[in-house]
């Protein structure tokens, strides 16, 4: 994603590969997607950006079925909460990565960064997580939890009474946090734990969930 990204600010902006670098790390940190940058700085049609960008990855060779996910999902109490997907992708890179996942059956409804609207709004914006929050039927943030996996599987879990974000996103966690959520910040095996959390909780791998809410899930057998 990162090159495809770097190739298309290259060629669309004419600039250097080290510039499109550099502006891609600049719109990334400054916006929360480096297609905001290009859209606000440099009227750069988004949809256009998403079928050579997003749409363009080979999908398919990278994301298999996962039935560990699938397992962990399918053991939620579905009385108790509702599973919401929350990304920064656009609609399209969203609903394929779930149904690579073999998991696209088991949400109740998706809220994505819809590239056709400007300005565009994503994670860590505020107006993201109150947009996710209308669309889940969630009306207080106290009652969010926040679960997710960054552009892939941005979030997991948001639940009825307490919605939940996990993310491997830092800014997100934080964002999702300020606004008042319970958020659990992913940092995958091998990465270094930040000197400062992100967010109430902390793990290394999705299956800690279990540990971390266990409210959440069905009595185990």
């Amino acid at each position: 994603m990162a090159q495809l990204i770097d190739q298309y600010f290259a060629t669309h902006l004419g600039v250097s590969e080290e510039e499109a670098i550099r502006l891609h790390r600049e719109y990334y940190t400054t916006y929360g997607l480096a297609i905001e940058g290009l859209v606000r700085h440099h009227q750069i049609d988004p949809l256009d950006y998403n079928a050579k960008v997003d749409d363009a990855l080979p999908l398919e060779d990278i994301i298999k079925p996962s039935p560990q996910l699938r397992k962990l999902l399918e053991d939620i109490d579905k009385s108790k909460v509702k599973l919401w997907l929350l990304t920064n992708a656009y609609v399209t890179h969203g609903r394929r990565v779930v149904k690579l996942l073999g998991v696209e059956d088991l949400f109740e409804g998706l809220t994505y960064c819809d590239y056709s609207q400007i300005p565009i709004i994503c994670k860590p914006h505020k107006d993201m997580f109150v947009k996710a929050m209308k669309e889940a039927g969630v009306g207080r943030p106290e009652d969010c939890f926040f679960v997710g996996r960054s552009s892939l599987l941005a979030a997991l879990l948001l639940k009825v009474l307490t919605l939940t974000l996990v993310d491997d996103s830092y800014p997100n966690c934080v964002g999702a946090k300020d606004i008042g959520w319970t958020a659990a910040h992913l940092v995958e095996e091998g990465l270094p734990e930040p000197k400062i959390k992100a967010s109430q909780y902390q793990i290394r791998h999705l299956e800690e969930l279990r540990t971390i809410y266990p409210q959440f899930f069905k009595p185990a057998n």
